[in-house]
């Protein structure tokens, strides 16, 4: 008989659990193949697509997490972690530019008739950090700023309910193989920044495929789905990270500084203070000096004692397996439109190690889920989805996923642009399911 143990983050805890990610780790064993189908109808190609990569201009390295977005519109992307990107652009507005953004690099606006289908090139230019030409006020401590910082998002951020279009993608993967990818198109209700209400999740389009011979006896499954990476939303979710309460056991400094465009971001390296015993956090803010804006946020969890953080995350496992974590890391970046900033990617990285007892080897496993806002507007009618269409904190994407389907799937959808090892993957499962037809 298959054991069975469970790892996962409770979300009513006032320690990590409150990031909102969800790790479940059930024994169930699947024949690799057995996919369902959905059609999902037709879409006529109604749209352009543009495919390149961003780079820096003088080392030709991949700006990864670099924003393209149409200009006079909500459309967009980011790169993906080799610095590639798919932008889909609607007939109707093809005749206008995408603007190229990336911290610490000069913003490139670009026609879009210059761009071609494929093996698109664009380089930015690094800006020189330089003293801004405004006076600009500095508190003279980091940790004041940072609280300056989320007292103003009611001016700063959305103030109206929003519809936004998102892309969500989750990958496992057993050492570097990976054997598990689910991905989905959401809408997100989402509420203002002010607003103590929680942001409502529905699945529009999702597939999914998993290699389960190469999860020995166990099946991973990430639980949380999409609201693993909205709940990183630091602006909308501050006590998920920064309490009332518990800010007050981080340590803040001045670390750098950097541009976006003209505009002077301050780097904020935070950690917790020596004196606090629980896994907290250490990382960076990227705050706009003089708007008072977070633009990004960087940070990792503090895994000092294995113990303790295995027990923040393992629920129930089997009596000869330990298990750790290795890596707990999230990410999220904010974008900017006539003056108002808006959650528009992020990330949640997590490696777990098991060990087993009487086996000379460990397994380790790699779980990432990221995503990006790639449209939205307006709410106005204050539209809500029906409570049983919302999607739960504690769905499995793999398990609500209808299956993999055609490499046109996704239409019209913005996505984020498949990794080489993943889309190495995609190809080899559609070739497998091409031989059982």
């Amino acid at each position: 008989m298959k054991k069975i143990f469970f790892i996962g983050l409770r979300q009513g805890s006032n320690k990590i659990g409150r990031s909102g990610l969800f790790l479940l780790i059930l024994a169930i064993s699947l024949p690799f193949g057995a996919f369902a189908f959905q059609d999902m109808g037709n879409q006529e190609a109604n749209y352009a697509s543009y495919r390149g990569e961003v780079v820096d201009s003088e080392t030709n390295r991949p700006l990864v997490f670099a924003s393209l977005t149409v200009s006079g519109s909500n459309i967009s992307t980011v790169t993906n972690t080799e610095g590639a990107f798919l932008l889909k652009v609607p007939s109707d507005i093809e005749g206008t530019s995408v603007e190229v953004s990336f911290l610490g690099y000069r913003s490139k606006t670009i026609p879009l008739s210059t761009l071609n289908a494929e093996n698109n090139t664009i380089a930015l230019d690094v800006l020189v950090t330089e003293l801004p030409e405004v006076n600009v006020t500095v508190p003279k401590d980091a940790v004041t700023l940072v609280k300056e910082t989320l007292r103003r998002k009611g001016e700063n951020y959305l103030d109206d309910p929003s519809m936004m279009t998102a892309f969500y993608r989750e990958t496992i993967k057993r050492r570097r193989r990976n054997v598990s990818l689910s991905e989905a198109v959401v809408s997100i209700y989402k509420t203002p920044y002010t607003s103590p209400r929680r942001d409502a999740v529905q699945m529009y389009k999702s597939r999914k495929s998993t290699d389960y011979s190469k999860l020995d006896t166990l099946v991973l499954k990430l639980q949380g789905g999409p609201f693993n990476a909205l709940y990183v939303d630091v602006m909308k979710y501050p006590e998920y990270i920064f309490g009332e309460e518990s800010i007050e056991n981080y340590n803040f400094r001045f670390d750098r500084s950097t541009r976006i465009n003209d505009r002077l971001i301050y780097v904020i390296s935070f950690n917790q203070r020596e004196d606090v015993l629980e896994p907290l956090y250490r990382g960076e803010l990227y705050i706009d000096v003089e708007k008072k804006v977070l633009t990004s946020a960087i940070y990792s969890l503090n895994i000092t004692d294995k113990e303790l953080a295995s027990r923040l995350f393992v629920r129930k496992k089997p009596w000869n397996a330990r298990v750790y974590p290795e890596e707990v890391a999230y990410r999220v970046d904010y974008r900017e439109r006539n003056g108002k900033w808006y959650y528009g990617y992020s990330n949640a990285v997590l490696e777990f190690k098991i060990n087993w007892d009487k086996k000379l080897f460990n397994t380790v496993y790699n779980m990432t889920c990221e995503m990006a806002v790639t449209d939205w507007e307006k709410n106005a009618d204050l539209s809500e989805p029906r409570f049983r269409d919302r999607l739960k904190s504690t769905m499995i994407l793999s398990d609500e996923a209808s299956g993999f389907s055609d490499p046109d799937f996704w239409g019209e959808y913005n996505i984020i642009e498949p990794e080489k090892s993943i889309e190495s993957a995609i190809k080899k499962i559609q070739r497998q399911l091409k031989r059982q037809e």
